[in-house]
């Protein structure tokens, strides 16, 4: 069995999230239009930030930036969904597969640093005001922004590679709809040990730290509100950060959640309709959660339409 090369392997079969051919429409209708709602919403938030110089600061433009992420993360996974619902074909090529899955832990990932850099940003304003402008300047913001860029494109990598070092089975079904990393290294038929010892390193590098970062920025920004005499001030300093908790809070709790249930549920199918959560239904959440309370976006899209 192992002396069968994966190079033998030249396809996968993506069984999707239902196999009832009744529900095929439903759910093409339901993905596009969250896709769609997706893909405007963080376009128009992208679009904001270009035409307004007054958005021209480091939030926004570290905002933006996750809305690029957030586009790229659901075009990675929903037009090929969308594609085998249309035309009744759930196969994905290995060369396919490979390339979803590095760009899907490349935009994920990216998701979390981008988060990790906007707390600290956040840490900073209400920390350290007076030294904000000095400190986040456009130097330090283009240099985080690259060194997340290449953090995650190395570990996405790798993690693509090791998957090269598998051997699988003539025919293949993965009980998802998109080729999930760690639903494909349970159907290698070789030895995975490295290849779980990998993920296990880079969830600490790219799941632990970046969440200890947030949680270190939080705790120093809630103890800084606390100090602040005046109930006006207190909300000028929580409505700043209000937004990209609520987002943080989602993006984690959505992640956490899909991770508990794949370990608590034996059925694969169910781990992966509760992945649509934090696949689909975070990135569409994003734009809105920016902009109903935020009266820059607000105006910067008024100015956009008109």
């Amino acid at each position: 069995m192992e002396s069968k090369n994966q190079t033998l392997v030249s396809e996968f079969i993506l069984l999707g999230l239902s196999e009832e051919i009744l529900l095929q429409p439903l759910l093409f209708g339901l993905f596009l239009s969250m896709y769609l709602v997706t893909f405007i919403g963080n376009l128009f938030i992208i679009l904001a930030y270009i035409t307004d110089s007054h958005l021209h600061t480091p939030m926004y433009f570290f905002l933006s930036n996750l809305s690029f992420a957030d586009i790229c993360f659901t075009s990675t996974t929903i037009p090929k969904m969308l594609l085998n619902i249309q035309t009744q074909r759930k196969v994905i090529t290995y060369a396919g597969c490979i390339t979803q899955i590095y760009f899907f832990m490349l935009f994920a990932d990216l998701d979390d640093f981008l988060l990790t850099v906007m707390a600290y940003d956040r840490f900073v304003a209400i920390c350290h005001p007076l030294h904000y402008t000095v400190i986040m300047n456009r130097r330090l913001c283009g240099f985080l922004l690259m060194a997340s860029w290449i953090i995650t494109a190395l570990q996405s990598l790798t993690q693509s590679l090791m998957v090269l070092r598998l051997s699988f089975h003539a025919e293949l079904e993965i009980p998802h709809f998109f080729c999930e990393l760690n639903q494909l290294v349970q159907l290698a038929c070789s030895d995975t040990f490295l290849n779980n010892a990998v993920m296990y390193f880079a969830t600490v590098i790219i799941g632990v730290i970046p969440l200890t970062v947030i949680l270190f920025s939080y705790s120093k920004i809630v103890s800084s509100i606390l100090r602040i005499s005046s109930a006006g001030g207190k909300y000028k300093a929580f409505f700043t950060c209000g937004s990209h908790f609520l987002v943080v809070s989602l993006f984690y709790g959505t992640g956490l959640g899909v991770y508990l249930s794949s370990t608590a549920i034996q059925n694969s199918r169910e781990s992966a309709i509760a992945s649509v959560m934090y696949t689909v239904v975070t990135p569409m959440l994003n734009p809105f959660i920016y902009s109903l309370k935020n009266k820059d976006i607000k105006q910067a899209l008024k100015k956009l339409f008109s």
